[in-house]
């Protein structure tokens, strides 16, 4: 009797957890197409809604971060470890995976560390330019490390750790061929330069205020805009829909088109959007969240600015930004350059390379 291969992973929170948490998913579904699929997350986040869409059975685990200030959160963090702990003992020991893995996020700590226990081999997926603690501690136990960005070696064990990149959607890998439907779709002015403003899937608040104070200047500039204002943020946002060269969206679900159609990003710098901008290969300027663990965000885009790649502009220096805009927008050379330089960065094959490595630890 052949034996099912049983694959457990965990990871949330955050889009940017969730979705190569699924891309790994889907392609390793391809090569097993007799595996058992198991997903732990943590309780009213995200994931609980977003895995079941994509077909994929998921647990629940009570468990959140540490807060910075004093909060009746902080107090309740050990309990909710030791629960989380628990809980993920007893659902390894009832679903016996043949292998764990964790793309970030809350509750893969606690899934991660009982599977080390028990002995399963694991596989860390870490998205960004500087690991948080949760991946740091894990490290030591994990079999393999699948990283984004070099010079990891300072967090984890050398010989661990494989370049793969970070699992992006694959419809991005087409988009030069999706300029013109793009415009279509959005319905832009094809003799206008189109700019494409991402905070984020639940918004970012600075970004939406830079814009909404120089919408009068981007039409100076002629420009259209794509404006994606999250989640948090529309209705407060959705007024300015009414101008002629603006469109205000909540969520964009065809992001292919939204690229393919766009001459200029400008972008938060989570590690999913770091790594699907490569692909894109269009120019950006990263306008990274200061209010992330560890400020990675503005590592990930500081590691992208350095090889000349990507504009990266803080958000202390937001005044600049119509002067920034400006030069980027006249200057055809400099859109060029950092085109060039930004799909030189690209790793379109992450999702099959970190497959591949879990094949190996399947095969062991």
């Amino acid at each position: 009797m052949k034996q099912s291969i049983n694959i457990l992973i965990s990871g949330g929170g955050t889009g940017g957890h969730i979705y190569p948490a699924i891309a790994i998913a889907n392609e390793l579904k391809l090569r097993f197409p007799d595996a058992n699929f198991l997903f732990v997350g943590a309780k009213d986040k995200m994931e609980m809604e977003k895995v079941p869409q994509a077909g994929y059975q998921i647990k629940g685990l009570w468990i959140s971060g540490i807060q910075r200030k004093l909060t009746i959160t902080n107090l309740l963090f050990p309990f909710k470890l030791i629960s989380s702990l628990w809980n993920a003992s007893k659902i390894i020991r009832k679903f016996k995976p043949n292998v764990a893995i964790g793309t970030g996020g809350f509750a893969s700590g606690p899934t991660l560390m009982m599977a080390n226990r028990k002995g399963i081999p694991t596989l860390i997926q870490e998205q960004n330019s500087f690991p948080g603690i949760t991946n740091k501690l894990l490290s030591k136990k994990a079999n393999r490390i699948c990283v984004a960005y070099d010079h990891l070696e300072r967090f984890f064990p050398i010989d661990k750790i494989v370049k793969t990149g970070n699992p992006v959607r694959q419809d991005l890998l087409s988009i030069h061929s999706k300029t013109k439907e793009g415009k279509t779709f959005f319905k832009l002015d094809s003799e206008k330069k189109t700019v494409l403003i991402l905070g984020g899937s639940l918004g970012a608040r600075r970004i939406n205020q830079l814009i909404e104070s120089n919408l009068e200047f981007f039409k100076s500039q002629e420009i259209q805009i794509i404006w994606q204002c999250g989640k948090l943020y529309f209705d407060e946002y959705k007024e300015y829909d009414a101008l002629k060269y603006v469109q205000v969206h909540q969520f964009i679900n065809r992001m292919d088109f939204a690229y393919a159609a766009s001459d200029i990003v400008i972008s938060r710098a989570g590690a999913s959007s770091v790594s699907e901008l490569c692909i894109v290969g269009k120019p950006v300027v990263f306008i990274p969240s200061p209010n992330v663990a560890e400020d990675h965000q503005t590592k990930n885009a500081k590691s992208i600015a350095d090889k000349h790649a990507a504009i990266l502009l803080k958000e202390s220096e937001l005044d600049t930004f119509p002067i920034v805009f400006e030069t980027l927008i006249k200057d055809e050379g400099k859109r060029q350059n950092l085109s060039e330089n930004i799909k030189e960065l690209a790793l379109p094959s992450a999702t099959t390379d970190i497959v591949n490595e879990i094949e190996k630890l399947l095969k062991g």
